[in-house]
């Protein structure tokens, strides 16, 4: 089993959760994006490739690499769209969950919400993230990683 960090986009909060849950759980962590990523020292488990640039190119790293039973952190629905069905555990930094049940209508939200934007309609966005946002994101995670560790 492995993480998946999403990493261009991911908060720094976030890829700090996952470092200390990767040495909890000796739990090889890898980071994808497509700049240089400076990995913090210390940690024995942690691994980051970097991509080349152009649209969707880590997203498709990660779907291309990651196995059932993995876990994946990101907020690109579409990524979500293409892990969950070969049944990698997918959350988002706020910590929701996509399961089978929810990406096909998250998916068709974000292209709604895509088109509207594309037309000029001012569609706001995420509230800033915060404490709350991040408690989230943690207890989201342990459930994800204890929950995939049992099902080795």
């Amino acid at each position: 089993m492995k993480l998946w960090i999403d990493a261009d986009a991911a908060p720094r909060d976030v890829k700090e959760i996952c470092y200390r849950a990767s040495e909890r759980l000796e739990l090889v962590t890898i980071l994808v994006a497509n700049q240089r990523l400076q990995l913090p020292v210390g940690y024995k488990h942690l691994r980051a490739v970097r991509v080349d640039g152009g649209p969707d190119v880590a997203d498709l790293y990660i779907a291309e690499h990651a196995s059932p039973g993995d876990v994946a952190v990101t907020a690109d629905i579409p990524l979500a769209a293409l892990l969950v069905p070969i049944g990698v555990v997918v959350i988002d930094p706020r910590g929701d969950e996509y399961t089978v049940h929810s990406i096909g209508e998250r998916l068709s939200v974000r292209n709604f919400m895509d088109g509207l934007r594309s037309t000029g309609v001012e569609t706001g966005g995420h509230a800033a993230y915060g404490p709350k946002e991040k408690q989230a994101f943690a207890n989201a995670l342990d459930r994800a990683l204890n929950r995939a560790i049992r099902l080795r």
